[in-house]
């Protein structure tokens, strides 16, 4: 189990925070969602008494809190310079998200989380900032400004995890390239972005429950952790695979559609930025690949060691979802 049994409080008011800020009425009980989201998160960091997991949950709070002012603050505006209210309720969410160009808190935040934690801070609390932001698509400054956020969110998460090691910053910059599909998604005033959201969420599941099993943190951790077994070096493949933006998995297909959206909406030009920047996460994610499939050679090998595969049967259920996606074609041929 991920959390110990004592902690399942948190993480029903984790959820409940999120809901109530999606369900009310006015902005002041969304902010009380969002400060209850917060609230419960922060024990869900500080499970042990380490000095990392403090300085992450120290970092996440002023940020979130930063967030939460600017937040409340634009409510008292809104009686009398609306449209000002807006735009700082639109930056407040966008500082909560860790969008470009308000996203140098995230990958520090995140180098400091257990694998868990990275999961919950990448998926379930950025749910409920994504759906209010989609209730200020009201006009067309709000779906301007947020296509322009987009591509900077695309542009950072693509140049920033350039040339990293750390497994958990890598996840960190995919999360910001992701956040600008998603956030394209909710400018088309379409709710497919929900759909984009629960892939990469299974998808996140996968990847940060493998590498919690292993306790991996860095690439040298994980080319250490039983890379002498070729079931593992695969399920590394193919974890590193669902990274990339071009492959015929589950991923490719919301974005295959989004594309399609762009195309027929004449948004050609944040459409370049964000198949530039995927690009560009090829490079690098291809780049982790090909070294996972030199070491499935035997030669290239030091430390032999030869596993059942019953013994790695575990692992590679956790990543069987992924492999979905190699289905659609055929429920696409058969309409």
């Amino acid at each position: 189990m991920f959390f110990p049994s004592s902690y399942i409080i948190f993480i029903f008011t984790l959820l409940l925070g999120s809901i109530i800020s999606i369900s009310s009425p006015s902005w002041f009980g969304a902010w009380v969602g969002l400060e209850l989201n917060m609230m419960s998160f922060i024990p869900l960091i500080v499970l042990k008494m380490n000095s990392y997991y403090s300085e992450a949950a120290l970092k996440y709070f002023l940020i979130q809190a930063l967030g939460s002012a600017l937040f409340i603050t634009s409510g008292f505006l809104s009686m009398s310079f609306l449209s000002i209210s807006y735009i700082l309720i639109f930056l407040a969410l966008l500082l909560k998200l860790a969008s470009a160009p308000f996203h140098f808190w995230f990958p520090q935040v995140m180098e400091g989380l257990n694998w868990p934690q990275v999961f919950l801070l990448s998926t379930v609390q950025k749910l409920a900032p994504m759906i209010l932001l989609s209730y200020l698509m009201i006009n067309n400054i709000m779906v301007k400004m947020i296509i322009f956020f987009s591509i900077l969110s695309a542009i950072v998460g693509a140049l920033g995890g350039l040339n990293l090691l750390l497994l958990r910053k890598i996840i960190a910059f995919s999360s910001i390239n992701h956040m600008s599909w998603m956030m394209i998604a909710i400018s088309t005033g379409d709710t497919f972005w929900f759909i984009y959201f629960i892939i990469y969420s299974f998808i996140l599941f996968s990847i940060t429950s493998v590498f919690f099993n292993l306790q991996v943190f860095t690439l040298s951790n994980l080319m250490q952790s039983d890379q002498n077994s070729i079931f593992i070096n695969f399920n590394f493949i193919l974890i590193f695979y669902l990274w990339v933006d071009y492959h015929p998995l589950q991923d490719l297909f919301p974005k295959w559609m989004l594309i399609q959206i762009m195309v027929n909406l004449n948004l050609y030009i944040p459409l370049f930025f964000l198949l530039f920047s995927a690009l560009i996460t090829l490079y690098f994610y291809l780049r982790i690949i090909i070294l996972f499939i030199l070491l499935l050679n035997p030669i290239m090998n030091f430390n032999m060691k030869y596993k059942s595969l019953a013994s790695n049967i575990p692992m590679l259920m956790k990543t069987s979802f992924n492999l979905i996606g190699l289905l659609l074609p055929i429920y696409f041929l058969l309409i």
